[in-house]
């Protein structure tokens, strides 16, 4: 059996753990350098604004529905989303984190496809979840992922926040709208409504060689799992990453280059720091620059720039990365135009503990690469113990101007000493 568990509203839920005061309002979170909404509480949705509704449209509104505005804490919800996992396993032994706020939870009760059984340990996950955390969350079991999508979604709306699916899914799949299907989007819900096919339980009975000859062999896959077969395999956390980024839109348009350097270094560093989490190392980089379209005299394009720069041997010493990357900066840098984002991305990942040795080896240069990682993995333990950006890269900038906009940002609760909540 699989269970999903998924919070409810989770940014919002988030923001309300540290505030009681916004329980009970609308509330919405915006974007990237507060842009639109990305995340709405159960009020703000009843005012029918949809989501992604731009910041400015929803100021004239702002007084008159009494809505609470917030920017996205990145920090804050990515550890609040750790601290729901461990609960989870203290409960679970296998769980296996879909998303920030979703986790499939795989058990097997004593009892086979007893309904009562998983629904009282659902309502036990749930209330553990928001009683050592503060996140309302919906439950939903059913025995694969895509019935255990539904199961959840349906579990919202009930008074107890659990749904166990059926053992023979019919009922409820022939009064679900097929649109509402994991993994069907707009545009193929549109292509199957044409073709008749408006219901969930519709596309389950389908002819396989035909949705695989009109779509693709996924559709297949949801087709079977609509059916209890499982399809979807369960991701493998010890699996390294093929790649890892970091990217961030600015607060502003950037024009001087000094500002774009601190940039691609905060970025690098903390991209190098997420290849040391997954004890990985990189065999290279690649960095991008976009900028805006330019409507003067004289009109011109947005674009981006990129380049590509290999290391001398995989590493994740973020000073090594910092002195082979940004020297490329500023021959990408084309002056005069006004840039929106930067951006890295590491390359040929290969673990810590297995690196390709070389022929020729430079062992001077190989006992300094040792010594720099050490180093960076001394900053990350001193960061982790003392806070984010205790110690951190004269490259990246101090006080950095340019990073995204965020006028509405919350403490960092749960990640900073200087941000922990005080009680009177």
């Amino acid at each position: 059996m699989i269970c999903l568990v998924d919070g409810n509203n989770f940014y919002v839920s988030c923001e309300r753990i540290f505030n009681p005061k916004l329980e009970g309002r609308p509330v919405a979170v915006l974007s990237n350098n507060d842009g639109c909404v990305i995340s709405r509480s159960y009020e703000f949705k009843a005012l029918n604004i949809p989501m992604g509704t731009p910041y400015f449209k929803l100021k004239p509104m702002l007084n008159v529905y009494g809505i609470a505005i917030k920017s996205s804490n990145y920090e804050l919800y990515g550890d609040i989303s750790r601290r729901i996992i461990s609960v989870l396993q203290e409960h679970c032994h296998d769980v296996e984190q879909y998303s920030i706020d979703e986790a499939f939870v795989y058990m097997d009760l004593h009892k086979g496809y007893d309904v009562a059984e998983y629904e009282a340990f659902g309502r036990l996950l749930r209330s553990r979840v928001l009683n050592w955390v503060g996140i309302p969350c919906g439950v939903g079991f059913a025995k694969t992922k895509t019935l255990a999508k539904i199961a959840n979604h349906i579990g919202k709306k009930l008074p107890s926040g659990v749904f166990v699916m059926p053992e023979n899914p019919k009922t409820v799949l022939e009064n679900l709208p097929i649109d509402e299907v994991w993994g069907i989007g707009r545009k193929l819900a549109a292509r199957l409504q044409q073709m008749g096919i408006k219901t969930a339980w519709q596309f389950a009975n389908i002819d396989r060689a035909l949705i695989q000859k009109k779509f693709s062999i996924t559709q297949v896959k949801t087709a079977d799992e609509l059916l209890g077969i499982p399809r979807f395999e369960r991701e493998n956390p010890e699996e390294p990453s093929q790649s890892i980024s970091c990217s961030r839109s600015y607060g502003y348009p950037v024009e001087k280059i000094e500002e774009i350097r601190e940039s691609v270094a905060h970025y690098i560093a903390q991209a190098a720091e997420k290849l040391r989490n997954e004890k990985l190392r990189a065999a290279g980089a690649s960095i991008y620059l976009q900028y805006y379209p330019e409507y003067g005299q004289y009109a011109q394009d947005g674009g981006y720039v990129s380049t590509v720069i290999a290391f001398a041997s995989a590493t994740n010493a973020t000073s090594i990365m910092l002195s082979s990357v940004l020297p490329a900066v500023d021959a990408l840098f084309i002056k005069g135009r006004r840039y929106k984002k930067s951006g890295v991305l590491f390359y040929g990942l290969e673990s810590e503990r297995i690196q390709q040795l070389e022929l020729f080896k430079d062992e001077a240069a190989e006992a300094q690469k040792e010594r720099e990682e050490r180093l960076a993995h001394v900053v990350d333990s001193v960061n982790n113990q003392l806070g984010r950006n205790t110690l951190f890269y004269l490259s990246e900038g101090i006080e950095r101007p340019w990073q995204m906009r965020r006028e509405f940002l919350t403490p960092d609760y749960t990640t900073s000493w200087d941000d922990l909540p005080v009680v009177k």
